[in-house]
């Protein structure tokens, strides 16, 4: 019921969508009662010679004894309870895809939101193919529930109702045998729940684990390409889906054998009416059209317990998606945030670590007790082998991870009192490997500051030594980078990333190996751009090569998880003044 009441508070905002389709879905009760009604008239009124209904009766005035104008009542009756009826299904149908798909985006939107504010701790745990699966595939479940699934069951619940209703006004005894089904098939449906909401739960598991897979294999297509793993990957992939394939095949057996038991159930329901109905109606206690109405009836009525039985089984794994969803709606977004967060709006750049550790997992320590401190506008050099720390440092710095002993102060304060949004807003990132989107070259720029004119984009790149190159591009700066900045060269795509940390003009920087993947040629014009762009800002820079920090005054080396050594070293291109650091 919990479930329930959080997909129906989803669905609030589009209560009137919802209320109209309702009632369009109850109206095909009314039209499930006046279906079997032409041919009861057909049979008694004209095969036979009983009276028209009185209500129809009315419309024959001087004219009962006419079979014709009966029987073309009859027909004209069928006619337009056929045509009624495909208009109210042809509403229900454009009205059923708007709601639904408006209520899906808004929820895909949220997961999608909700998932990009997870720790990077989840993520690293759990996988993005796990995530992209909930959101696209999983998220369908409030559409499947509240309108495919809840909608019809309502309307089919009250056509139950009613067709119990109008069999019981003709003969209430053969209408207790009709219902006497009713329990049986909600005794097989409680049996068969829990089983198949499990089976769902394992298969849906297994087709993101498939999706994950091939998540791995496109991202790293030039890994797999130049080892030659195609078929490999393959395999990977078939396995996977063919344990994603068993479940499927398991719950379709379920799915199956639930079927059959319902089947099986409202053919002896029926079965038994039609034996007691003849007999009543060979015993002169019922007429011929009554017993032909009532079969329709039960047919009608037998139509909406199967909906109920089947739409209650293909909930389950709608369910299941469900309390995925909301399993990670459950998580907690990113860092833990106080209520009395500071807010922050430009730092002035003095950062202090005070016996900082660090710990992915309890048993495998990344940083033991760090302590250092950088002056506002300082030149900080981070050196160490291949693991030693460096990139786990300067995450912490940007609280993608919280420390787990020690405190980082900036301006005197710990980052963990800051307002989150705000606290970001202090950094500039230039990655080792830099992050482009698939859209132009400005908008890449303009992604550290979505607002900036064309002028400020250009500016940004000159400072980067990136307008020239892109002048001279086709498009300019329309020109589209491809999946991942793919289309351009990695001195470009580098270029690029600082131009956006240009832009972005914060004053605290942080450069993780910005020219390891680009030759020495390239690397001299981006040496120059970032040395422009780390004048007046406090700048953590990790290098293999000692070259390249050769711009920083003060070098800290790590290595395995603690200082090895912290100094002061002349810098022509760092501030004097600033160059200045506290370890312990």
């Amino acid at each position: 019921m919990r479930l329930y009441g959080r997909l129906a508070r989803e669905a609030r905002p589009f209560w009137r969508h919802i209320a109209a389709l309702c009632l369009l879905s109850l109206s095909s009760s009314v039209f499930a009662l006046l279906t079997p009604l032409p041919l009861k008239i057909a049979v008694d009124s004209v095969v036979g010679s009983h009276p028209p209904p009185g209500p129809l009766a009315a419309l024959l005035p001087g004219a009962h004894s006419s079979q014709t104008a009966v029987l073309l009542l009859a027909a004209g009756l069928f006619i337009a309870v056929a045509v009624l009826k495909q208009a109210q299904q042809f509403a229900v149908l454009v009205l059923s895809t708007y709601a639904g798909q408006k209520l899906l985006l808004g929820f895909r939107a949220r997961l999608f939101r909700h998932a990009q504010r997870l720790s990077f701790a989840y993520h690293d745990s759990v996988g993005t193919a796990d995530s992209a699966y909930r959101i696209q595939y999983d998220a369908q479940a409030i559409q499947n529930v509240v309108v495919v699934g809840a909608i019809p069951l309502i309307a089919a619940t009250a056509t139950v109702i009613g067709m119990v209703y109008v069999t019981a006004r003709i003969d209430s005894q053969l209408a207790l045998v009709a219902l006497a089904v009713a329990p049986v098939l909600l005794f097989t449906l409680k049996a068969y729940r829990r089983r198949l909401r499990a089976q769902w739960h394992r298969a849906k598991r297994l087709e993101s684990s498939a999706l994950g897979v091939v998540h791995e294999a496109l991202e790293a297509l030039r890994v797999v390409k130049a080892f030659g793993q195609e078929d490999h990957e393959k395999e990977r992939f078939r396995r996977r889906s063919s344990q994603s394939v068993d479940a499927q095949l398991r719950v379709a057996t379920a799915e199956g054998s639930f079927g059959i038991l319902i089947g099986v159930i409202i053919g002896i329901g029926s079965g038994a009416v039609l034996y007691l109905g003849t007999r009543r109606v060979l015993a002169g206690t019922l007429t011929l059209g009554n017993l032909v109405l009532i079969m329709g009836y039960l047919q009608q009525l037998y139509d909406p317990l199967k909906t109920i039985s089947k739409k209650a089984g293909d909930l389950q794994a709608s369910l299941a998606s469900a309390e995925r969803v909301y399993a990670l709606l459950d998580q907690d977004p990113d860092l833990p945030q106080r209520s009395d967060a500071r807010p922050l709006t430009r730092a002035r750049g003095a950062v202090t670590f005070e016996g900082v550790s660090f710990a992915y997992t309890p048993r495998q320590p990344v940083l033991t007790g760090i302590s250092f401190a950088v002056p506002p506008g300082a030149r900080l050099g981070i050196a160490g082998t291949t693991g030693a720390g460096k990139t786990t440092l300067v995450s912490l710095l940007t609280r993608f991870y919280d420390p787990t002993a020690g405190r980082i102060l900036l301006d005197g304060t710990d980052l963990r009192n800051y307002r989150l949004e705000d606290l970001r807003e202090q950094f500039a990132v230039v990655l080792q490997e830099p992050v482009l989107f698939s859209t132009s070259i400005a908008e890449n720029i303009a992604y550290a500051r979505p607002g900036a004119g064309r002028a400020e984009i250009m500016a940004a790149a000159a400072a980067a030594h990136a307008d020239r190159f892109v002048r001279e591009l086709p498009d300019g700066y329309e020109t589209q980078v491809g999946e991942r900045g793919m289309r351009l060269s990695g001195g470009e795509r580098q270029r690029i990333a600082l131009a956006r940390a240009f832009l972005k003009d914060a004053p605290i920087l942080i450069l993780d190996e910005p020219t390891s993947s680009v030759d020495v040629r390239t690397e001299t014009a981006i040496m120059d751009a970032m040395d422009r762009l780390m004048e007046g800002r406090t700048t953590f820079m990790i290098a293999h090569r000692l070259s390249t920090l050769e711009g920083c005054a003060l070098r800290l080396e790590l290595e395995h998880g603690r200082i090895a050594a912290l100094a002061e070293v002349e810098a022509a291109s760092a501030d004097p003044e600033a160059a200045q650091a506290h370890a312990s």
